[in-house]
């Protein structure tokens, strides 16, 4: 294995395990913090999901892929992070009342279940958080701000190391 291909593995490992993290601090914060996600939240969790499964596929194939195949998983996953980018920059948005955001907005998730009752009852009381109220602000910025920045920085993160570890005939291109 060559140093480029090396180095390719490494980034994509950092990547993959940066977005597992991030996923992880959200899922985190639903099932420990307690804070129901809106549909656009979690909308947003999905480029994650996918970006870390095609990390691991490609991280246990690295050993027969070539070094332009890892590269191109890695502009695949800053893709991924854009994408992901994009919808946080638009639950943004949608916080901030710059825009309008989706007409059915509530939570999903089954974490507010209590033990015992008839579940169809519990279902009329329970009303998840709407998309335009931020659940938490850190630093004034919402989680889907955070979201839009984190994903960005993946997204360059993976750019930098694909064009970084790219033969120098092709840097010179």
């Amino acid at each position: 294995m060559s140093s480029s291909s090396l180095s390719g593995v490494k980034s994509l490992a950092i990547v993959t395990l940066a977005m597992a993290a991030a996923v992880g601090v959200a899922l985190a914060f639903e099932y420990i913090g307690g804070y129901i996600p809106c549909e656009l939240c979690l909308l947003e969790r999905k480029p994650f999901y996918a970006g870390v499964v095609i990390g691991l596929v490609a991280l246990l194939a690295s050993a027969k892929l070539p070094p332009a195949a890892l590269r191109l998983v890695l502009v695949l996953l800053g893709v991924v992070m854009l994408v992901s980018a994009g919808l946080g920059a638009y639950h943004a948005g949608v916080e901030w009342k710059f825009w309008e955001g989706p007409s059915a907005c509530g939570a999903t998730t089954g974490a507010a279940f209590g033990a015992g009752g008839n579940i169809l009852e519990q279902l009329n009381t329970i009303h998840g958080p709407s998309c335009t109220e931020a659940a938490l602000r850190v630093l004034g910025i919402s989680f889907a701000g955070w979201n839009a920045i984190v994903s960005l920085a993946f997204a360059l993160f993976a750019f930098s190391t694909a064009r970084s570890t790219a033969p120098r005939v092709l840097k010179n291109a």
